[in-house]
């Protein structure tokens, strides 16, 4: 489990094909400083198992379902990553609760500077965008953001200098594919409400509340 706060910004150093999908070195100085064999470390959203230490980076796999899910199977040596390391018991949650399971790719359609604040839009499936609301919470690129505003399958998003800063959305650009994990509540909660007879009607909403 992650909360979508970005520790570094690690850089692919090489990429292996594999029977299996494809074998991967990153470098991060600072992770890679406290990371054990077998840790989870969440790169540009994607879950993704340590399988050896390199001095100031390590190496991990990605596998087929990873490489059909997102945009792992375009990524290349010199690609920066966005790099956050599984909770421990105890941690903070400062943004929300990401499982580094990616959703669907989507696509970055816009970027307008507003003062120091960088507004983004990004596209993704229809099938998808009902898991989003304003207000609500979605991972971009691994990165916790909270949506400004959701129209047909496109959502906005506002970045403020730190978050800018800190991640690779400094580098973002309309055209580039990005990974996306919606929120796992709202996965939930469509879920429950799609199994249940006849949908939301008002009866339901009187029953629960709502009117």
């Amino acid at each position: 489990m992650f909360t979508g706060l970005i520790r570094e910004i690690g850089t692919i150093l090489s990429v292996r094909p594999t029977a299996t999908g494809r074998d991967l070195v990153v470098r991060c100085p600072l992770l890679a400083a406290e990371a054990l064999t077998g840790d989870s470390i969440a790169a540009n959203g994607v879950c993704l198992t340590v399988t050896a230490l390199t001095g100031d980076g390590y190496a991990c796999h990605a596998g087929a379902e990873t490489l059909g899910r997102s945009t792992a199977g375009s990524w290349e040596p010199g690609r920066r990553l966005n790099l956050e390391p599984a909770l421990r018991v105890g941690d903070r949650l400062g943004g929300h609760f990401v499982q580094g399971h990616v959703d669907c790719v989507g696509r970055c359609v816009g970027r307008q500077a507003r003062g120091e604040t960088v507004l983004f839009e990004f596209s993704l499936p229809p099938e998808q965008s009902v898991f989003l609301v304003e207000k609500g919470s979605v991972a971009v690129d691994g990165i916790s953001l909270t949506v400004t505003g959701v129209r047909d399958d496109v959502f906005g998003v506002a970045i403020i200098p730190h978050t800018l800063a800190q991640t690779t959305l400094q580098d973002m650009q309309p055209g580039q594919d990005v990974n996306i994990e919606v929120d796992i509540l709202a996965k939930y909660v469509h879920r429950a409400l799609g199994l249940r007879a006849g949908g939301i009607t008002s009866e339901f909403l009187a029953e629960h509340g709502y009117m």
